[in-house]
């Protein structure tokens, strides 16, 4: 059973999702603080060239199975045009209603 992205909890998690599923670079930036960080199974990204990787030029999809944690932990089936799908293990830390960390890797 998953959860339909416009039901998520915490708004900024929301607001990124949402871009990501568009494919919308101007507004998954948006949602992001200027100076955001990300991970990549326990390995430090560039957020900028990871997103562009794995989520843009490769057409990637999120579908949320759970949330938790005020819905900023989420367990996802995350799929691109590169990796195919596989389930994955979200965890977001929100700043003044912006994402200024996420984390993610397989689940």
């Amino acid at each position: 059973m998953s959860v339909p992205i416009a039901q998520l909890t915490d708004p900024a998690v929301r607001a990124l999702l949402t871009a990501l599923n568009a494919n919308d670079r101007a507004a998954f930036r948006a949602a992001l603080t200027p100076d955001a960080t990300m991970s990549d199974d326990g390995t430090e990204r560039d957020l900028d060239d990871w997103t562009e990787r794995e989520v843009f030029s490769s057409n990637g999809h999120i579908d949320v199975e759970s949330e938790a944690d005020g819905g900023r932990a989420l367990v996802a089936d995350y799929r691109n045009d590169t990796w195919g799908g596989m389930r994955t293990a979200w965890r977001f830390t929100v700043t003044g209603g912006k994402v200024s960390r996420f984390e993610t890797g397989q689940a």
